[in-house]
């Protein structure tokens, strides 16, 4: 008797893989045999200047006490007159809010290094924070502060509500600058350029703000504030198929 061999059919889903599997080897055998692109890549930057519209400005009021609460009471008292008479100037041309509170002891300079740090006062800081779109209103402001009670200004900074315009034509400008390298760069290399295979910018984080120390320039005398030109930069990168 002739014995009967039985044969396990093969699974479907393995007969569909070996049915897909060679005409993808065939694919990658065809890529792996084209010639690669030629192509050059080049970075251009730009920048676009434009008006601030807003203006923010920071200040402080620090008092000194020989105790914690003597040196807080002083400091409020100082703070809510600041904050009023800048209100009273600001009118609806602004907002005002704390920037922040600080009370820490002060020690005294002990010259032996292995003494105890013995406390001789307290000092109490609160900084106010003003912004404006009245850039007019700056000078006048930092005054009223002063003259209320404030004695510090921690900052002034100047800036752009709405950067699109001015991103837009750095952009523009960084991007000419990219094709005049890539075509200065072909010349040299004795290529022509071909096709833009891709473009990119990057992005920044908001425009560089002018920031400026604002200082009384003798007593009772206005503090003058001219506000500069505020600069958006931007960077293109184009990758060119050359030929």
């Amino acid at each position: 008797m002739i014995p009967i061999r039985r044969f396990r059919p093969i699974p479907l889903l393995l007969a569909l893989a070996l049915t897909l599997a060679a005409p993808g080897a065939v694919r990658a055998a065809d890529d792996a045999g084209a010639p690669q692109r030629r192509t050059i890549s080049v970075s251009g930057s730009g920048q676009a200047q434009a008006a601030p519209d807003y203006a923010t400005l920071s200040l402080a009021i620090e008092t000194h006490a020989a105790t914690a609460a003597e040196a807080a009471g002083r400091n409020g008292r100082l703070a809510q007159k600041v904050a009023g008479a800048l209100k009273a100037r600001l009118g609806d041309n602004g907002k005002i809010w704390t920037g922040g509170y600080s009370l820490y002891p002060e020690y005294a300079n002990e010259t032996n290094p292995n003494a105890r740090p013995t406390v001789v006062g307290y000092r109490a800081e609160n900084s106010i924070t003003v912004e404006t779109g009245s850039l007019d209103l700056v000078g006048p402001l930092i005054d009223t502060a002063i003259g209320a009670g404030a004695n510090r200004i921690n900052s002034l900074d100047f800036n752009l509500r709405d950067e699109t315009r001015a991103r837009s034509e750095a952009i523009a400008r960084a991007a000419r600058d990219a094709q005049a390298q890539a075509q200065a760069l072909a010349n040299a290399l004795g290529v022509k350029l071909g096709p833009i295979v891709t473009a990119t910018t990057q992005s920044e984080i908001g425009p560089r703000p002018v920031m400026m120390r604002a200082m009384a320039m003798s007593a009772g005398a206005a503090t003058p504030i001219q506000p500069g030109q505020i600069t958006v930069p931007a960077t293109v990168s184009i990758t060119y198929e050359i030929q």
